[in-house]
């Protein structure tokens, strides 16, 4: 044989084989970062509930018959465009002192996103590595899509202190019924059911025989459960508090004008002003670090707040603190209280600080400043902690980041009866981030069973009840004030009492109803796909 007949019959219908296989495996990464894309949609302000099957359904479909390292590649492109679009809202951060931090905006995010992509890729290879090492049917593949998907978002949520934005069952928040799910198995458990609901349409697609009209039925079912289960939720009874009223300020100061020496006494002024409108109030809300300054140092700024207090009521406002320490000063992000007299009743500092905002991780190594101005990194809190005021219930604060994490913003052993959430977005301009934002706040009202009373510099500030619906809001860029009483709250929730164990129990015990149920159709696999080990779906 000549060497043209050699390279004809081997070498060329290899270098083939290869071409066609980077060619499919681009194919599906491409459809991995449209369908990625397309999750973006599906949360707030858009909440298209019909792309949620399409989006996680894609990416079911392509990573079918992949090896553990091509399915870690389409995952990442999936992961690539959700947090690509998703949190590009971060950019605006960057121009707020774009002299200094514009030309950063675009690398950062684009850094920002590869890397959370990351997990969606870890859940995409972990799914595959599981389907490829037994035979499974259409069922039980659905359940490891969404279990590996769930835990991946789990891992997003802790790993380096973790960033649980954005996770799937966030798609439901704008769906009074279908979001009380997470009552019981809180956010993480609410993603679980919602992408194994959502690849179903897929697992069908891709199913012959009874199974494609079998698997939709299941899809609808599961969607039927959960509205039903949410109904009745929402027609239960809230415990009455007393009567508190509320009165939530939003000044709307610009972040480039918040922190000027200049706009100090401006904003100051203007927080004054909207606190002393015509209307009754027990509990005095101002926004994350809304006074531009120490107030506990400033006497003076302390008995203008105490003239434009009602008799008996009460001031919680974000402001910086420090403190002096044998290694320095120590400075905090904290929520004061303070009485009608000026006196500083109780205070909470800030525990789950941001990072490259609040603190610079691995500062020894990385020569990188801090996006927000300051004279130091700030010092993290101890905790979640339940803050007792005269005359008011008892309420929890979780200020600006620290409201998305699920099961982390009230003490189990002191359960409150509100939540306070001062933030700051301003930061982000009129992006959709803000919205982003609400909505970890809502869900985090429906886990715990409490009314989240939210005071935004810019907005949106917000009265949600404990079913997360919105009672009042502000919107984005808007000045002005919300009076409102507090809403009542839920009986300690089952996620509220167990948290993630909860999340647990849903998994084993839906793997449980799943292994029953597929057993006769993971047995209708011939010998010779069980002997190789591959899925039937």
């Amino acid at each position: 044989m000549d060497q043209r007949a050699a390279f004809d019959q081997i070498v060329k219908p290899e270098i083939l084989n290869r071409i066609a296989l980077r060619h499919h495996l681009l194919s599906r990464m491409t459809l991995g970062f449209v369908a990625g894309a397309l999750t973006v949609l599906t949360f707030p302000p858009f909440s298209l509930l019909l792309l949620v099957p399409v989006a996680y359904s894609a990416l079911f479909v392509g990573l079918r018959d992949l090896s553990f390292g091509r399915a870690f590649l389409v995952g990442w492109a999936f992961g690539l465009g959700q947090f690509g679009f998703g949190i590009s809202w971060i950019a605006e951060s960057f121009y707020v002192e774009a002299e200094r931090f514009g030309t950063m905006a675009i690398p950062a995010v684009a850094g920002l996103s590869a890397g959370l992509a990351i997990f969606p890729a870890i859940a995409a290879a972990l799914f595959a590595e599981i389907t490829r090492r037994g035979a499974m049917g259409s069922l039980l593949a659905c359940l490891a899509f969404a279990t590996s998907w769930t835990v991946a978002e789990w891992l997003r949520g802790h790993v380096l202190t973790g960033f649980p934005w954005n996770l799937a069952g966030y798609a439901l928040v704008d769906y009074a019924a279908l979001r009380q799910t997470a009552a019981w198995v809180g956010s993480y458990g609410l993603s679980f059911l919602t992408v194994f609901v959502a690849v179903l349409p897929g697992a069908a697609a891709m199913a012959s025989g009874r199974q494609r009209l079998t698997i939709p039925l299941m899809a609808l079912a599961g969607i039927a459960t959960m509205w039903a289960v949410g109904t009745l939720r929402l027609q239960s009874d809230a415990q009455q508090p007393p009567t508190v009223d509320l009165r939530i300020v939003q000044g709307n100061i610009p972040q480039e004008e918040k922190w000027a020496p200049e706009n100090r006494e401006a904003t100051f002024a203007r927080y004054l002003e909207l606190s002393t409108r015509p209307g009754d109030f027990d509990v005095l809300l101002w926004p994350e670090t809304a006074f531009p300054g120490f107030l506990d140092e400033d006497t003076e700024a302390r008995a203008r707040i105490a003239a434009a207090l009602p008799d008996g009521s009460v001031l919680l406002t974000g402001v910086p603190d420090r403190v002096p320490s044998d290694d320095g000063m120590r400075y905090f992000n904290t929520v004061q209280a303070f009485g009608d007299t000026g006196k500083i009743l109780t205070g909470y500092a800030k525990h789950h600080l941001v990072p490259f905002g609040e603190y610079v991780p691995f500062r020894g190594w990385l020569p990188i400043e801090r996006l927000t101005a300051g004279l130091g990194d700030f010092t993290p809190g101890p905790g979640p902690r339940t803050l007792a005021l005269p005359g008011v219930p008892l309420v929890a604060v979780a200020i600006c980041y620290e409201i998305i994490f699920p099961g982390h913003v009230v003490d189990d052993l002191f359960r409150p009866d509100w939540i306070f959430n001062a933030t700051n977005d301003a930061w982000f301009g009129t992006s959709i981030g803000p919205e982003q934002h609400l909505a970890s706040a809502r869900m985090r009202a429906v886990e715990e069973g409490l009314p989240i009373v939210r005071a935004a510099n810019t907005g949106i500030s917000a009265i949600i009840d404990a079913n997360g619906d919105l009672v009042a809001r502000l919107g984005n860029g808007e000045t002005g004030v919300i009076d409102a009483a507090l809403p009542s709250a839920h009986p300690s929730t089952l996620y509220a009492r167990f948290g993630d164990w909860a999340l647990l129990a849903l998994i084993f015990t839906t793997w449980a109803v799943g292994l029953a149920a597929g057993l006769v159709g993971t047995h209708r696999c011939n010998k010779r796909t069980r002997t190789e080990k591959k899925s039937c779906w």
